[in-house]
């Protein structure tokens, strides 16, 4: 495989990143970049890292690697979709003291308390064990493809290169048009995501059994 066709493999595996990742920036009242490169990382560490995983194993647990994974990744996918959704209907009380409908923590400025408002963080702290499970479930399908490198002779270090910056890159930059949306309508955008998540993970399982 050539430097384009690994390319082209590394965008076909990041668009599930890229999908959850604009899922990610819609909660942001403005792009926090310092969180997008956090999320970037992980999702292009664990797609370049899965690759590597299947290459090295080979055809030794293939079997029961392809046996599962679709499981794995609609479990985890829906798991989290399904919190997103929960936490959208299931408000918790304002930063400011009040159970009010707008406040900073919904990310709009028109709270009771003008300094709260503003004091308000631009993105909700990283749940780095969700950000692990997301970033597994969105790379299994890299473990079955560095299996193949495997049968094929790819030259790994290549492809594990170009699969994870690829990744970085299209994952950083759906943080930043996910929040392009979520500002204005975080918590409609909250339920669009969770939805969205249990679609990709039914979508994966879907794709596996039915061939």
């Amino acid at each position: 495989m050539g430097v384009i066709e690994l390319f082209l493999t590394g965008v076909g595996l990041s668009m599930d990143a890229f999908a959850v990742a604009v899922c990610k920036g819609l909660g942001m009242k403005r792009v926090h970049w310092g969180q997008a490169f956090v999320i970037a990382l992980f999702f292009g560490g664990f797609q370049a890292l899965m690759p590597l995983v299947g290459w090295a194993v080979g055809s030794l647990f293939s079997g029961y690697i392809t046996a599962v994974d679709h499981w794995i990744a609609f479990g985890l996918l829906v798991l989290i979709g399904a919190k997103m959704l929960w936490d959208a209907f299931h408000e918790d009380e304002c930063v400011c003291g009040r159970d009010c409908a707008s406040c900073p923590r919904r990310h709009t400025a028109d709270c009771d308390d003008p300094a709260a408002a503003e004091a308000a963080p631009a993105a909700p702290p990283l749940n780095y064990r969700e950000l692990v499970m997301l970033a597994v479930a969105t790379s299994i399908d890299a473990l079955a493809v560095g299996i193949t490198f495997a049968f094929l002779g790819v030259n790994i270090a290549a492809a594990v290169a170009i699969i994870g910056i690829t990744t970085f890159a299209l994952s950083f930059a759906g943080v930043a048009i996910g929040n392009q949306f979520g500002s204005r309508f975080e918590k409609p955008a909250t339920i669009a995501g969770g939805i969205v998540l249990i679609l990709l993970g039914t979508k994966i399982l879907l794709e596996h059994l039915l061939g």
